[in-house]
């Protein structure tokens, strides 16, 4: 599990076909990871469309937000067009990425328990350091607690 403090793992996931974003190109960026389920689901729009309502935010702040989940390029795209989202996707659909994060793991829903991604989500400083972590989101209101957590963590705000 990924705790404050630790230097943050690498990764390698497809933004789009052929697109590769790795963390060690975000060098120099604040970066919030936010780890979600599953494209265009109740809980995982909900937070993908407030990163997006508070993307120009996290810009200011020199922050990028990236979600990060097992689903293919194809699905985040068009999770993306239906939702007019403004957020980066990135696709980890051999979960590489989610299990070295500790995201994947069992979880019980409806009393079934099964394999997933449970909604965490990583606030990194300019140095890929682990500044915050997120475990068990809500998704409602999470993105604001992000973003005052931010602030908190450069020195303009409260944080959260």
């Amino acid at each position: 599990m990924i705790e404050v403090g630790m230097q943050a793992p690498e990764f390698a996931l497809e933004e789009a076909p052929g697109k590769i974003v790795t963390l060690g190109s975000l060098a120099g960026s604040w970066v919030v990871l936010y780890c979600y389920p599953k494209d265009d689901t109740k809980g995982c729009t909900l937070e993908a469309l407030e990163f997006s309502a508070l993307e120009e935010e996290f810009a200011r702040r020199n922050a990028v937000v990236l979600g990060i989940s097992p689903d293919s390029c194809a699905s985040h795209e068009a999770f993306r067009g239906k939702h007019a989202l403004r957020v980066r996707l990135l696709s980890d659909p051999g979960r590489t990425m989610l299990e070295t994060y500790g995201v994947w793991r069992e979880k019980v829903l409806y009393g079934k328990r099964s394999l997933g991604v449970v909604r965490t989500t990583f606030l990194l400083d300019p140095e890929g350091k682990v500044v915050r972590v997120w475990n068990n989101v809500k998704a409602l209101g999470h993105a604001e607690k992000v973003l005052a957590a931010l602030d908190g963590a450069q020195g303009s705000g409260a944080d959260v």
